[in-house]
């Protein structure tokens, strides 16, 4: 892949993000919101990739890979009016379906839209699959991690704007209750993700969230969580009692021990 294949890629997708906005600002919202959120990880992973030291050629690829990851969401959200693939369809799947029928990648090579491919179809995935190669499986973990660096920072945003200026595909209709479930904070003590179908509330999704950090792969990603304060300020969302848990504390000291 060339600067100048990428190039041609970024103008494909701006054009295919314009052809949703339909001039109603709730609509155009939850559309401004993906297409921002897919600059950013671009951004997040082309300095993940930098900082690990991948080659010129290699952040072509991976910027690709970012570019795409959430090209589904936009046919997703149009056809079903959510972000909850759960309520709606894989958004991973759909924009698979979406490079695939556009024919977007057929200028590259076979062995690129192979990755780009997986990339894209398998970001979501709750856990890496063991039979990838180890090319695929690095830039796997590339937009897996650079993802998830810009997810917290649109859940916080969100969580601290008014209801009125929220996008309302984001936040997944968990009820806003007290407490969080015992469950979900088991998960944290022991260091592992917590899965979608555990979640009771929305304290429990944040807590969710924040059991992603286990799944990170790179030093970079944890300077660049450190660097940004995003623990702290999802944390700081939540009510006391689960400010001052051991799930969270638990974490914390994950975090405070991994490298770079």
């Amino acid at each position: 892949m060339t600067s100048d294949d990428l190039q041609r890629l970024k103008a494909w997708f701006a054009g295919y993000c314009r052809s949703f906005y339909t001039g109603n600002p709730a609509d155009d919202r939850n559309y401004a919101l993906k297409e921002e959120h897919t600059g950013r990880v671009c951004e997040n992973i082309c300095r993940i990739g930098g900082e690990e030291g991948m080659d010129a050629d290699g952040l072509l690829l991976a910027e690709a890979i970012a570019l795409f990851h959430d090209v589904g969401r936009f046919p997703q959200y149009r056809r079903y009016r959510t972000f909850k693939d759960a309520d709606s369809a894989n958004h991973a799947a759909l924009g698979v379906t979406v490079l695939r029928e556009e024919g977007v990648l057929d200028k590259l090579a076979q062995n690129e839209q192979d990755i780009i491919i997986r990339g894209v179809g398998l970001h979501n995935v709750f856990a890496m699959p063991a039979q990838l190669d180890a090319k695929s499986a690095l830039f796997l973990k590339l937009i897996r991690d650079a993802d998830k660096l810009d997810i917290w920072r649109v859940f916080i945003d969100y969580y601290l704007l008014p209801e009125a200026e929220r996008a309302s595909a984001v936040g997944l209709g968990f009820p806003d209750l007290p407490g969080y479930s015992p469950e979900v904070a088991v998960c944290l003590e022991r260091g592992e993700m917590v899965r979608l179908a555990t979640v009771q509330s929305l304290n429990d999704f944040k807590l969710l969230q924040l059991s992603w950090v286990f799944d990170l792969n790179f030093s970079a990603s944890f300077r660049m969580i450190r660097e940004r304060g995003l623990m702290g300020q999802l944390v700081a969302t939540l009510p006391a009692e689960a400010r001052d848990s051991r799930a969270v504390a638990a974490l914390f000291e994950f975090v405070a021990h991994q490298g770079g």
